[in-house]
């Protein structure tokens, strides 16, 4: 079975950081798109960053640009979201997903196939 599991979550101040992870295991293809998505109290939710197969196409949101880097390591079973300089609206619970067709565009497009459970972070004094 297919598991998405998400850690890095937590409290962290204005101005700090924060590196997500999401483990993959069992995906039946060698190469694979990840996004990452958030959802915040009350919100809908967005996507955050894409990472696309063969890492070709990466991808922000407006919001994040430049503040967040989305990255995996070679054997792709990990994938990361290194959030800089966050700010209180970055409090969400945050979704990493995978999926072996779609490749990134359009960006946010949230029908990805396999879901982690999500980890919450929350940017707060």
């Amino acid at each position: 079975q297919v598991q998405l599991v998400e850690s890095g979550g937590g409290l962290v101040q204005p101005g700090g950081s924060l590196k997500l992870s999401c483990s993959v295991s069992l995906l039946p293809q060698d190469d694979y798109t990840i996004g990452w998505f958030r959802q915040a109290p009350g919100k809908e939710r967005e996507a955050v960053s894409c990472i696309g197969i063969n890492d070709r196409l990466i991808r922000y949101a407006e919001s994040v640009e430049g503040r967040f880097t989305i990255s995996r390591n070679s054997a792709k079973k990990t994938a990361y979201l290194e959030m800089n300089n966050l700010k209180p609206e970055d409090t969400a619970v945050y979704y990493c997903a995978a999926d072996s067709i779609y490749n990134c565009d359009p960006f946010g497009y949230s029908g990805m196939d396999y879901w982690g459970k999500g980890t919450l972070v929350n940017v707060s004094s």
